[in-house]
């Protein structure tokens, strides 16, 4: 019988995440700090728009790029936060979560041999994504000495004459990274001089704790070259209603709606419905949902402070990205230990790409009282690592 798979699906390996998801589910008393999914109920007034949309029987169909009352929501709410105004007939697309979003820009706009910048330690989709449409992925590997940050030296370095696109995944998961306002300004003079496009994933754009988000979209000469992704999942608490959004010119996305078409059709209409009351109501509930992840932040800094584990200080996301290397493991061998001896799920920063070694993502999207037990058992094991114990 001939082979039924494609060598280049076989060949991408499965996510690094999903290891400890499967044996922590099925662990009596364990902890899990991997889980990138707010803790929080979706708040009640879009729940409640959500289940008046099914009374009411509003189960068709929408219009392939989502319902037009949400579009014109998105393109106020990203006047409103963001500074930048898009279309909401000809440039905002509605897409099953941001990952969809990620995955059709990729599609629509690479072909054979385009290569992609693809920042390092980050999001597990970029590079399968690409391989996928067609492109090759070029990795730039991010350090701790700089922040975990993009800076302009090391895109300079990885620039070719084939480069065609930049992801710019800030703020950073795993890393917990942003980027200000004067370093995307170096960037976005480098991708207009070198005639780069930019896919900027801004799904974590409301979680900046240092200052307010700044997108690159807003400079000037960049929204004609950015495509811009963003979504309700950790924002609003709405990560299983599946509904993100991408944002770009219309020539960009006329394609890109193409390929959405014939693999989706449309977003989840009841989540479409939903989605509007998060953007017109919703900024209350942000606000409260920000400072709750800010002042678990500080304490997780803090207990890392107390076990001497290394940690540079994340200003965005829900994640810390602690450094193991003086344990002498690897992160996926650290991440297995605390597992198996103290119940305690994290992920190894190798799940990230392979400048994750030596590092661990911790997520802190959990009540303070399921850190402190995590922590109090992570405590125990890096002392008994350390011999106090």
């Amino acid at each position: 019988m001939r082979n039924p798979l494609s060598e280049k699906i076989v060949a991408i390996p499965p996510s690094g995440i999903r290891k400890f998801f499967d044996i922590v589910s099925e662990m009596k008393d364990a902890v899990s700090l991997g889980v990138g999914e707010p803790d929080f109920d979706t708040p009640w007034h879009i729940r409640e728009e959500g289940i008046y949309s099914l009374e009411k029987g509003r189960t068709f169909y929408t219009s392939n790029s989502g319902l037009k009352e949400l579009k014109e929501e998105i393109s106020k709410y990203l006047d409103r936060r963001m500074g930048v105004n898009y279309d909401p007939n000809h440039e905002v697309l509605v897409t099953v979560g941001g990952s969809e979003a990620i995955d059709i820009a990729l599609r629509a706009m690479l072909d054979p041999g385009d290569e992609v910048l693809i920042p390092q330690p980050s999001f597990v989709c970029y590079e399968p994504c690409t391989i996928l449409a067609g492109g090759t992925p070029v990795i730039i590997e991010l350090e701790e000495k700089d922040q975990f940050k993009l800076t302009k030296e090391k895109l300079l370095e990885k620039i070719t004459p084939k480069t065609k696109i930049l992801i710019l995944p800030f703020p950073n998961n795993p890393t917990g990274a942003i980027l200000e306002r004067h370093e995307l300004e170096e960037i976005a003079k480098i991708v207009i001089e070198k005639d780069l496009f930019v896919i900027s994933d801004e799904i974590y754009s409301e979680l900046s704790f240092k200052q307010k988000h700044v997108t690159i979209a807003s400079f000037p000469g960049m929204k004609e070259r950015t495509v811009l992704i963003n979504g309700f999942s950790k924002a609003y608490a709405m990560t299983g209603w599946r509904l993100g959004y991408a944002c770009a010119p219309a020539n960009i996305l006329a394609q890109m709606l193409k390929v959405h078409q014939f693999a989706i059709m449309c977003a989840p209409t009841t989540s479409q419905y939903a989605a509007i009351s998060a953007m017109r109501n919703g900024d209350a509930d942000v606000e409260m949902m920000r400072e709750s992840y800010n002042q678990r932040r500080r304490y997780l800094m803090h207990r890392f402070k107390e076990m001497g584990l290394e940690c540079f200080e994340p200003f965005g996301a829900f994640y810390a990205f602690p450094s193991i290397k003086r344990f002498g493991m690897t992160s996926d061998e650290f991440a297995t230990r605390l597992l198996m001896e103290e119940k305690v799920a994290v992920v190894p920063g190798t799940a990230f790409g392979a400048c994750g070694e030596g590092y661990l993502r911790i997520s802190y999207a959990y009540s303070l009282e399921s850190l402190k037990e995590a922590l109090n058992r992570m405590q125990r094991f890096v002392d008994r690592l350390d011999g106090k114990a």
